[in-house]
């Protein structure tokens, strides 16, 4: 689990890359680079306000160790209000 301040989604992942999808941490925040398919379908959950989940890894393992997970919730917190 990463903790960010931010975090930026980068939709210009070329699937002849061998990857499905690439986490890393830039400064305090979290970039993600997935391919133009994957935006337009986390576009869209976003705009349905649906959970989405990017599978981060090569394509030719089955040995997968990241997943970046996009969940709404019900509560928020109000830790930072002010």
């Amino acid at each position: 689990v990463t903790g960010a301040s931010f975090v930026v989604f980068n939709g210009a992942l070329k699937p002849s890359s061998g990857f499905l999808a690439k986490s890393s941490i830039v400064e305090d925040g979290l970039m993600v680079q997935i391919t133009p398919e994957t935006m337009e379908s986390l576009r869209q959950a976003l705009r349905d306000k649906k959970d989405f989940k990017i599978t981060c890894g090569k394509t030719d393992t089955g040995d997968i160790k990241e997943y970046v997970d996009i969940c709404w919730v019900e509560n928020e917190e109000k830790t930072n209000k002010g």
